[in-house]
This record gives structure tokens, sequence and C-alpha cells, in this order.
């Protein structure tokens, strides 16, 4: 165990040296010393130390360098705390650790975890996304509507139906659809209002009053928010249409490939110019 008046007595006539760091088992702090012992500074640090030393409070000295005091102390702190207890104190901790031991094994029992929904094999959705890139829009609305027979609540299959809809200039059925997506959960608006398939129902005269219902048809009755199910995840619903270039060329190659006359390259082709 060190003492604080020898820790000073080495640094008032060895501090140069360092002999009072390596004393107090600074060891790194006592070779630094020692290096640039030649300085005079380091012997002015060294009187510095001893008088700080001097100065000390005892318990200060011994928390800073006698760890093994400080942990005999911190013992018979916990020691005389535990003693200082009362029976009945005792008791009533050790009751309270059972009672809260019963709970928690009681809550286990009673929790059940739910058993997750099996998923329903829809394989409408992901064939009707295809035709919708494709522009096939009359495919995919009809495998849109298939989806819908497996999966009535769809908010995908509603939203994906919209826009289908809505490329294919048929108002009332794209704002039907757009308020059973809303109905069943789908809450990002900001889509509506920038989502590039919509731009046709939104220059229709009767969003704007749509828009002010929450995006919801006047007549449709809301449901209760509790039969509403989870939102849609973000891959099934469709992004943007890809830039006028791309859909040329995407026509073009329909064309080529027998899968559009000419009519029709030529409809679909002036409603992208328009």
């Amino acid at each position: 165990m060190k003492e604080k008046n020898v820790a000073g007595i080495l640094a008032l006539f060895l501090g140069g040296l360092g002999v009072h760091r390596f004393y107090l088992g600074q060891t790194g702090l006592g070779i630094f010393y020692l290096i640039f012992f030649w300085f005079p500074v380091m012997w002015i640090v060294g009187l510095i130390d001893a008088i700080a030393f001097f100065s000390m409070d005892q318990e200060v000295f011994d928390r800073k360098y006698n760890r093994q005091y400080e942990r005999r102390r911190d013992t018979d702190y916990n020691r005389r705390d535990y003693r200082r207890r009362t029976r009945e104190e005792q008791r009533e901790v050790r009751s309270e650790r059972r009672h809260d031991r019963r709970y928690d094994t009681q809550r286990q029992r009673q929790y059940q975890r739910p058993k997750p929904r099996p998923p329903r094999n829809n394989p409408y959705k992901a064939s009707g996304i295809k035709k919708y890139k494709d522009y096939d829009y009359d495919g995919a609305i009809e495998d849109f509507n298939k989806s819908l027979d497996i999966e009535p609540n769809d908010v995908a299959a509603h939203f994906n139906l919209a826009c289908a809809y809505s490329l294919n200039e048929k108002p009332e059925k794209a704002f039907f659809h757009l308020d059973q997506a809303v109905a069943n959960g789908f809450n990002d608006f900001q889509r509506i209002r920038e989502h590039d398939a919509l731009a046709f129902i939104r220059i229709q005269p009767e969003f704007e009053a749509f828009e002010k219902n929450g995006f919801r048809l006047q007549q449709q009755p809301a449901k209760e928010e509790n039969s509403a199910p989870p939102p849609a995840p973000e891959e099934e619903i469709l992004e943007g249409e890809p830039d006028l270039l791309e859909q040329l060329k995407r026509l073009g190659e329909l064309r080529e490939k027998g899968l559009l006359t000419e009519e029709e390259f030529t409809s679909q082709k002036r409603r992208l110019l328009g």
C-alpha cells in the first residue's frame, strides 16, 4: 500500500528522475521523466508533484493510487449495508422476487405467439405486373381482376388496376379501384398526385372533389379501420412509366415480333405522343 508522504519526499528530492512515478506504479510516466531529466523544467515539475502529494487528502490519494484500498472499502461498505438490513426487509425482498418470477411464468404461459398467415397462391399478380410493363394494359387488367378474385382486398392489385384503367382512359373504373386501394389501407397520397400512370384521371373534373374527400368516392362508405388489412409491400406497386423514347422503342419491338398490329402500334404511338 503506497503512502502519500513517501511519494512526496521522492518527488521533492528525485522528482526530475521520475522515481516517485515508479513508486506509484506509473512506469510509462516515470520513463518519460527519466529520459528528459536533464531539462530543468522536469525538476520543477517534480517539485510541483511533491507539493501536490503533501497537500492531497489521504482518501483522495488512496482512491487514486491504492486500488486495493478502494476495492476493500467498497466490499466493507457492502457488508455493512447488508448487516443493516433487518430480517423483515430481507423477507419482503425475497417475497417480491418470488412474486415477480411467478407473474413472469404466468405471462409466458398465457402468451401465445400468433400463427403466421399462410401466403396465398396468387400467380395473376405477377403476370399482371409483367403484362403492364410490356404495355399490354388490357391483359394486365384481366390478370389483376383475377388476382382480386383470390384476394379481394389486395391494395397493390387495386392500385395497379387504377393505373392500367387510367392509361386506357377509363376514368370511372380507375377512380373506383383507387378508392378501393385507399379503403384497404393505401396511404401514399403523394404517389397518387405524382404517379405518371394516373395523369389522365388527374385532369378529370371530378379529381378535385375526389382528392378533397381523402381520395375516396363520395358514395363509398368508409370501411372500419379494424377490418383494413396491412398496406401492400412497395415492390408490388408499380412505379411510374418509363421515358418516352423507351416506350416507343418497346412498341416497335412488339410490332416486329407480331404482338401488335400496325393499327394498334399507330394507336399506342399516337397516345404516347399526344
